[in-house]
């Protein structure tokens, strides 16, 4: 975690605001190519390591255009709408240069790995990783949330973190065919599209040996928390006062402005200071 502060100190100007909205005019260019000039692709655009040994460097980026086609275009703007959607929540809660260094290292680590089976075969895979990037922004999106519900065929609502289970069981089944089919070099992507979310999830995660003291504090902590809860927030309700459950310290929302929102007690903030998750990782500490 010390890491990333240094790294968003430093290079943090230099980070893509709304990274998602060019994610998204990739995705409609890899539909216009894959409906119209395919071979323009394969030609001049795929990740071809003997090309870009000749000069053709430019194949290392534009690599990561998603072929698709006009005959799924339904499915197209769905998908492309959802990891739409989800990008720009990681976005908000990790902040620009975050997100940007989770979306471009797995962009890189599916450069190793296709670089890995261009040593060994001495071929280089044709696809795109965008698709399977933006599948792992799923699995950082339901770590984050993991309660958020989506509707199923737009009537079924299922929690982030059972599809998220949902997803890596089949990552896990698409790995076992591979085996059974003795496609062996084919799991190293696979792999790496999941190194880089498990990467990041426990880097930024504080482990720390907890010594007698951290059991008092957290032992404080969250007396605090069920002090607060049971406290109560007063909001205005359609012109009266509401006793809330929840209510953020920076921006005032309730639960009852959206059922959806999530709160998240601060444990380095003095005092019970709760927050949405919008600005749960965006305010400043309150110290006494």
């Amino acid at each position: 975690m010390k890491f990333l502060n240094q790294l968003e100190r430093k290079f943090g100007r230099y980070a893509i605001s709304g990274l998602m909205r060019y994610i998204v005019m990739l995705f409609v260019a890899g539909m216009l190519l894959g409906s119209f000039m395919p071979e323009v692709y394969y030609e001049y655009l795929s990740l071809d390591f003997s090309q870009v040994a000749r000069g053709q460097v430019w194949r290392l980026i534009t690599f990561i255009i998603p072929l698709s086609s006009m005959n799924g275009i339904l499915f197209f703007a769905i998908t492309t709408y959802f990891y739409y959607i989800i990008g720009n929540a990681l976005e908000n809660a990790w902040g620009a240069f975050r997100f940007n260094l989770y979306f471009f290292s797995g962009i890189f680590f599916n450069i190793i790995a296709s670089l890995i089976i261009y040593f060994i075969t001495g071929q280089s895979l044709a696809g795109s990783s965008l698709s399977v990037v933006c599948g792992t922004l799923f699995f950082a999106f339901a770590a984050l949330y993991p309660n958020m519900q989506f509707l199923f065929y737009f009537i079924i609502p299922i929690k982030a973190k059972y599809l998220a289970w949902f997803q890596g069981a089949m990552y896990v089944y698409t790995a076992f065919e591979y085996l059974m089919n003795k496609q062996y070099l084919l799991i190293i992507p696979l792999v790496v599209s999941l190194a880089n979310f498990l990467i990041f999830f426990f880097y930024t995660r504080n482990y720390r040996k907890i010594s007698p003291s951290e059991f008092k504090r957290k032992a404080t902590y969250k007396r605090q928390v069920n002090a607060g809860r049971n406290e109560g927030n007063v909001a205005q309700f359609k012109g009266r006062n509401v006793i809330t459950r929840h209510k953020c310290a920076v921006c005032g929302r309730t639960e009852l402005d959206n059922e959806q929102l999530e709160f998240r007690f601060c444990s380095k903030c003095d005092g019970n200071y709760e927050y949405c998750m919008d600005h749960l990782f965006t305010h400043e500490h309150v110290h006494k």
